[in-house]
């Protein structure tokens, strides 16, 4: 079932806190803030641009920490301080004319059901929600912020029958300096 959801997938859309990260945000005295992302996530999401497939996030709140790190993966669809995931995503899904069956989500807590109840592929990490992780077509065996993202970009590659081409252009590197 997942494989045949999978297949479909042209977007994939992040929540960011619980899913990119691991929910914690460490407050400065001057008032900015920091998150810690992992990096296995962002070469997945590097990767699968690179394959044709379309990475955007989507978050209630609004932070400099997401705002910079979708620059640094080159993530161009970013909305944070969203009052209405759904009301987002519609207006997402409308302008790249894709169906629901053609969108992935992977969300964490419960203002991500409206979305997760919508899209072709609707995911969690493994530390999501009870009430998320019993609604969603596939569970991540990994945490937010721990490769959650990445396990759900494999799968969707993998799916795809693109998961190979990526592992052979290492292999064909390292083809090109031998020892």
């Amino acid at each position: 079932m997942i494989t045949a959801r999978a297949t479909k997938i042209r977007l994939v859309l992040f929540d960011v806190d619980g899913v990119l990260t691991d929910g914690k945000i460490v407050m400065h005295a001057d008032g900015t803030e920091s998150k810690v992302f992992d990096i296995k996530d962002g070469t997945a999401i590097v990767w699968a641009m690179r394959l044709g497939l379309q990475i955007g996030f989507l978050s209630a709140r609004v932070s400099a920490a997401t705002g910079q790190r979708a620059a640094q993966l080159g993530v161009a669809l970013v909305h944070q301080g969203v009052s209405s995931k759904l009301e987002t995503y519609d207006q997402i899904a409308d302008s790249l004319l894709l169906d629901d069956e053609q969108v992935a989500y992977m969300g964490d807590d419960v203002l991500d059901l409206p979305v997760l109840s919508r899209v072709g592929l609707a995911a969690a990490p493994a530390d999501a929600a009870d009430d998320v992780r019993a609604r969603v077509h596939w569970v991540s065996r990994r945490r937010g912020g721990d490769g959650a993202a990445r396990d759900l970009i494999e799968t969707i590659l993998r799916a795809q029958e693109r998961w190979d081409s990526i592992v052979a252009s290492y292999m064909a590197e390292a083809q090109d300096f031998p020892r």
